[in-house]
């Protein structure tokens, strides 16, 4: 660890620091020496999958994204702001707090920086607010949002969110968007995008011939910081590592846990029913059902991401390739939980 912080951009806020890309995030700013501060809730833990000596160098302040109050307080004397903070759901029961974190607490985070003066926000959004398309056209930084029945509310979340920082940057602010695709790695496997993790592990049985981008949780973060030390303002820039099906993820993932491989196909009118089916379960659990009719409907559609421009606009960054990726990860998951 570097005995002194960077010359600029010295004191960085994280927003959504005790969630899974957010803790990685705080991971890459204290191992390259910056002074972190990090915005947490009263009744969030601190993140479990990253090293305590690491959580110990931030300066941990109580607030919440849609309380402009703490906001205000935890951006005063920050040079810049890295924010991570959102809602990723496909079930409707968290539709309202997903639009109110995404987009209103976006809205605060921006109006809020141009106030306390912060002078750079790097906004982590998603490649679902560029819209997904229904023949499995590449997408890249120039594709322009458009309705669509394929559009799910997260994508339409994240879009609005991004309006925000658009206007922020219009207003003077400096900053950048990244859009990274699904983001995998080590963390809470009960949680986000790392709940794909433990369904492989217990062996569900069932996959898609979908398409979709994958990218490493660390080559996120640490694309992040070095567009936080980059110069670039009012850019977007997509983070992924590789298109590939689910089934092939899925394999991936149950040959790094020496698990069975999923075996059932789930076509798009048996992925249908499948989500009917969980609704139903979970009217009896009362666990959150495993498919909504969003997730299904993402599971089947195929959409493919460039990522050239961050590589050719930072010659030094590369992508952890996804299989090496997956295999450091089930290796984690597995020394955690078996």
């Amino acid at each position: 660890m570097q005995s002194s912080p960077p010359a600029e951009k010295q004191k960085v806020l994280v927003t959504g620091g005790t969630g899974f890309l957010g803790a990685w995030v705080i991971r890459q700013l204290v191992m390259d020496g910056y002074i972190v501060r990090a915005i947490k809730r009263e009744n969030s833990s601190l993140p479990f999958f990253i090293e305590s000596n690491i959580l110990q160098e931030v300066e941990w302040v109580e607030g919440d994204i849609l309380d402009p109050g703490s906001l205000f307080d935890a951006m005063e004397g920050m040079d810049a702001v890295i924010h991570s903070a959102a809602v990723v759901s496909f079930h409707s029961s968290d539709r309202s707090r997903m639009y109110s974190a995404n987009v209103s607490g976006t809205a605060n985070v921006v109006n809020l920086a141009l106030e306390t003066g912060v002078r750079r926000v790097v906004h982590v959004s998603s490649v679902a607010a560029l819209g997904r398309t229904r023949q499995g056209d590449v997408v890249d930084e120039t594709k322009a949002w458009t309705d669509s029945g394929v559009n799910t509310h997260y994508a339409i979340s994240k879009h609005k969110a991004e309006m925000e920082m658009w206007r922020g940057m219009a207003e003077g602010l400096e900053g950048v968007i990244l859009n990274p695709s699904t983001i995998l790695g080590y963390g809470n496997w009960k949680n986000s995008s790392c709940a794909i993790f433990k369904n492989v592990y217990d062996e569900f049985p069932w996959y898609t011939n979908g398409i979709n981008g994958f990218v490493y949780v660390e080559d996120v973060a640490r694309a992040a910081v070095a567009l936080l030390e980059s110069d670039i303002t009012m850019e977007r820039f997509i983070v992924n590592g590789d298109n590939w099906s689910f089934r092939q993820l899925l394999d991936t993932i149950a040959t790094g846990f020496g698990k069975r491989k999923p075996y059932r196909e789930a076509s798009p009118l048996m992925g249908q029913v499948a989500w009917r089916l969980e609704k139903l379960k979970s009217m009896f659990t009362g666990k959150s059902p495993l498919l909504s009719r969003e997730s299904a409907k993402v599971a089947q559609s195929k959409t493919r991401f460039d990522n050239r421009k961050l590589l050719q606009t930072i010659p030094d960054f590369h992508y952890t390739p996804l299989d090496q990726a997956i295999l450091a990860s089930c290796r984690r998951y597995l020394q955690q939980h078996s």
